[in-house]
């Protein structure tokens, strides 16, 4: 199996080279490993933590961590990686620790043999669930301590189907995994994996941490110019399209922070709500009277949410939801699309009546209706439950420090 997962790495690097030819994310990804070895820096005499991160979204999971470790041992040297472009792109956007940050090589073993060897971790942390097993298993045998933090795993996923021997082998080689909640537990106990506990989502802490720095906002402040404001974060072009309609209509305030602010999204959107007002290109006369307002830069959503009252979080189309928890910390409610299995946290807010999940325009048009209805009340429950979920940073730095492994 070893021999057929080392193929498909193979043909995955080729596929990606070939799409860079034409596709610029793929392009990204190839470039961004060109002559990455020698650009390595010198890391003798250093103990160095390694975080794995697959993108941006992981990299808010591990920072909570990360600077619990920094506390610990200010020495420390804290290595980040990323597999995606998006986490290389925009992760100098957030306030870290990490002394130098990179791409992760291609999972072959003769990289991952390469790569270990230069930086010697101590301690390796993968952030949520991806896992590449050359690089575990070189680490593994090179004395590293693995482990897996905010872990999420589900019945779907390969390690529980029949020919996912492989792959439980590469679990098997985590010297501990904390993970987010009782299902990914008891799924890993099944297939004998014991060295794991439930520590909870880190992302909770990292959106706590945010609102205690978040940072004030003239122009939003401007805009909002005291009235509702319904935030649209993180929108993809069926998200815009399924809400255009309604925003025409609403006589409040909106501000869209589209996924994508590439100009060709940006005309779409503003052909669709000819009204709206770019972030960017605001009009002499100010956006006291605008009605809706285009955000289109990176980074400054998560403090915008600051603003809200009531918040449409993209990517619950396509099941790539965004993070609900960021609008929630600041007590907005939260409504997004119908594919969000894949997030646990979704399915709680329903539970807990502080999200909404729909699917058209009227059913979006109910659940506002239905918090805007008591939002003080569901407001309130919404920030409890965000606060009610926050530590498990330092439940693992606990066990860590316990174990002797910090």
């Amino acid at each position: 199996m070893q021999l057929l997962y080392n193929i498909g790495i193979f043909l995955m690097g080729l596929g990606l080279r070939t799409a860079s030819l034409f596709n610029k994310k793929a392009r990204l990804w190839v470039d961004g490993r060109k002559n990455q070895f020698m650009q390595l820096p010198d890391t003798d005499n250093k103990e160095v933590v390694w975080f794995h991160c697959a993108s941006l979204g992981e990299f808010d999971q591990g920072l909570p961590l990360m600077n619990k470790i920094r506390e610990v041992n200010p020495h420390v040297f804290l290595l980040v990686t990323f597999f995606s472009p998006s986490g290389m792109q925009h992760y100098h956007k957030r306030k870290h620790s990490a002394d130098f940050v990179t791409y992760l090589p291609l999972d072959t073993s003769s990289n991952a043999n390469k790569f270990l060897e230069h930086f010697s971790p101590t301690k390796a942390f993968f952030v949520k669930y991806e896992f590449w097993s050359n690089f575990i298993f070189a680490a593994h045998e090179k004395g590293t301590l693995l482990f897996n933090v905010s872990g999420i795993f589900r019945p779907d996923h390969r390690y529980f189907k029949w020919y996912g021997a492989f792959f439980r082998k590469t679990l098997m080689a985590f010297d501990w995994l904390f993970v987010q909640n009782k299902q990914s537990l008891e799924l890993l106990k099944s297939i004998g994996i014991v060295n794991v506990s439930i520590s909870g989502d880190s992302r909770y802490d990292r959106v706590i941490e945010n609102k205690q720095h978040v940072e004030k906002n003239e122009i939003i402040e401007e805009f909002k110019n005291g009235q509702d404001l319904v935030i649209i974060g993180s929108s993809w072009p069926q998200d815009e399209r399924m809400l255009a309609d309604w925003i025409i209509n609403y006589r409040g305030k909106v501000l869209i922070a589209p996924h994508n602010i590439e100009d060709e999204n940006i005309f779409a959107i503003k052909k669709m709500l000819p009204a709206a007002i770019r972030y960017t290109q605001i009009p002499s006369e100010g956006l006291s009277n605008a009605k809706i307002l285009i955000l289109d830069t990176i980074g400054q959503l998560a403090n915008a949410y600051a603003y809200g009252t009531i918040a449409y979080v993209g990517g619950g189309f396509s099941g790539s939801l965004h993070n609900i928890l960021e609008p929630a910390v600041f007590g907005l409610p939260v409504i997004f699309g119908p594919k969000h299995a894949r997030f646990p946290e979704a399915q709680a807010f329903i539970d807990h009546g502080i999200g909404k999940s729909v699917s058209n325009t009227a059913e979006f048009q109910k659940a506002f209706d239905y918090m805007m209805s008591d939002l003080k009340y569901i407001s309130e429950r919404t920030g409890l439950f965000v606060e009610q979920n926050k530590g498990a940073a330092e439940k693992v730095i606990i066990q860590l420090t316990a174990s002797q492994a910090i």
